[in-house]
């Protein structure tokens, strides 16, 4: 029987993000797919720039850099076009470096995935390999996996379900769902842009309309995507057909000037898994969550899970953390989904209202607020609220990403200290830095030359601290003595629980 550390069932971007995580953590892995290839038609269109710097730990962002497009704007007007309410970028300078929002090609982060993984020792890809069934046991999964050359059993410490929407190893684990109250059907159509043209438009659109609610956005460069909410009565078989969907997209562009390349009736759901993790078996991606795309917040909140999951299992594998310490995944995880689900689920029932007399009502009460309140800066991504030092306002929000200057050139911060915590220290830290890198931590003085602290950022996080420490998933873990740091890092390690 073939064994590994942890075997990953499903090979979408979440799970070839979380296989790359781990193996460069030094996990062995084996992650399956049904599928023998990546799916060719992009699904997720819109990553955050918290995403993206995840996906740059994961070696996708480059790749995907190149076949994305920044959001200028994303709006909810009425049937007659005024402004219900809209959302504009903020500062030109995130966190992260990365834009705020960014149109992708979802199929160029998979390929890009995918060959990182190739890359990694101790990590095997093995596609057209599906989960049957399974035994979990205190000490670990026996797995059933049915291959091109027959059935064969795989003995895992750890099974991670990655397998979607309709998860087989939610399935088997007999994990409910909870319902949010939303579900609504959407032809999907995915089109290229003929004659060379790269957008129709940078602007996210929601046509509030109560005849046909519509979504309108730009993709990677030379796609566009169209979302039309089903009218009582009309069938997925009916929508599909070529002189609907040329009816559709009349009235917003030449149906003659886009080739479409999928028509797909969806159903917007929004659920959350009671339980992500059940002793040796847990949930990430769409097998734990899955919400409206009003926010498209579904892939990126998926790989938040990859990257909060990733450094616990490690660290639990490796003897530097307690089992308790996964516990700690859905506690810091769910609160985040839960509220991201809540406000798509409050845009959708804003977008998706088909009643006359309500949808008027909606109108005039969003447009009796001033322009200034209805179009507003974008909110930025929510941090953590547990699993971090209590007391601390940064603690939990994302740690501005710095760059250095090294023998290779300038390097971003997490390119030279990997997927390892972050200890950043005035002077006086020196003695618990040399003890935090003796632990697997990387470590930096403020005062290192290399450090390069545009505009201060480092310094005004840090304040009058002597030290910061960041988690691997890059929240602030706390500020404060370096030494009190460390102690409350280990505490949380072998405890699971927040520091005081």
């Amino acid at each position: 029987m073939e064994k590994t550390d942890v075997l990953i069932s499903g090979l979408g971007p979440v799970g070839a993000a979380l296989a790359v995580y781990l193996g460069r953590l030094g996990i062995s892995v084996m992650a399956i797919d049904r599928d023998t290839s990546v799916y060719p038609m992009p699904r997720a269109a819109h990553l955050d720039h918290e995403t993206m710097r995840l996906l740059h730990l994961a070696g996708g962002a480059e790749a995907v850099s190149q076949a994305s497009q920044p959001l200028s704007a994303y709006e909810f007007r009425s049937r007659d076009g005024s402004l219900l309410m809209g959302f504009k970028p903020g500062e030109v300078t995130t966190a992260t470096g990365f834009p705020q929002s960014s149109m992708f090609h979802q199929p160029t982060l998979e390929h890009a995935l995918r060959a990182r993984l190739g890359e990694i020792s101790g990590v095997s890809a093995r596609l057209g390999h599906a989960l049957t069934s399974y035994s979990a046991s205190d000490d670990g999964v026996i797995a059933g996996i049915a291959g091109p050359d027959g059935a064969y059993d795989v003995e895992a410490k750890y099974l991670i379900g990655c397998d979607g929407g309709q998860s087989i190893v939610r399935r088997i684990a007999r994990i409910e769902l909870d319902d949010m109250g939303f579900d609504e059907p959407w032809l999907v159509i995915d089109a290229r842009l003929k004659d060379g043209r790269e957008r129709l438009t940078t602007i996210g659109l929601q046509h509030c309309d109560p005849r046909r609610p519509v979504t309108s956005v730009p993709m990677s460069p030379g796609r566009h995507r169209w979302e039309f909410m089903l009218r009582p009565g009309e069938t997925p078989e009916e929508v599909v057909g070529d002189e609907f969907i040329d009816d559709l997209l009349g009235p917003f562009v030449d149906p003659a000037s886009v080739e479409i390349d999928r028509r797909a009736v969806y159903r917007f759901h929004a659920v959350i898994a009671k339980e992500w993790r059940k002793g040796r078996v847990m949930l990430a991606g769409d097998a734990a969550h899955q919400m409206p795309p009003f926010l498209g917040q579904g892939l990126c909140s998926g790989t938040r899970d990859a990257a909060n999951l990733a450094w616990k299992l490690a660290a639990v594998l490796q003897g530097r953390a307690d089992e308790a310490l996964l516990d700690t995944y859905q506690a810091e995880r769910e609160p985040h989904v839960r509220a991201i689900t809540e406000m798509a689920v409050f845009m959708g029932k804003v977008v998706c209202t088909q009643n006359e007399k309500e949808a008027a009502a909606r109108d005039r009460d969003m447009l009796s607020k001033p322009e200034g309140e209805r179009f507003v800066v974008m909110p930025d991504t929510i941090g953590l609220a547990s699993g971090v030092q209590r007391g601390d306002v940064l603690a939990g929000t994302i740690f501005p990403e710095p760059w250095l200057e090294t023998g290779e050139g300038r390097k971003r911060l997490d390119d030279v200290a990997g997927l390892a915590p972050i200890l950043l220290f005035r002077d006086g830290g020196e003695a618990a830095a040399s003890s935090f890198r003796a632990g697997g931590g990387f470590a930096m003085a403020l005062s290192d030359p290399s450090l390069l602290d545009e505009g201060d950022r480092v310094k005004s996080t840090l304040a009058d601290s002597e030290a910061v420490l960041v988690r691997p998933d890059r929240y602030v873990f706390g500020r404060g003595e370096a030494r009190n740091l460390l102690a409350a890092w280990i505490a949380y390690l072998a405890s699971g629980t927040s520091p005081a």
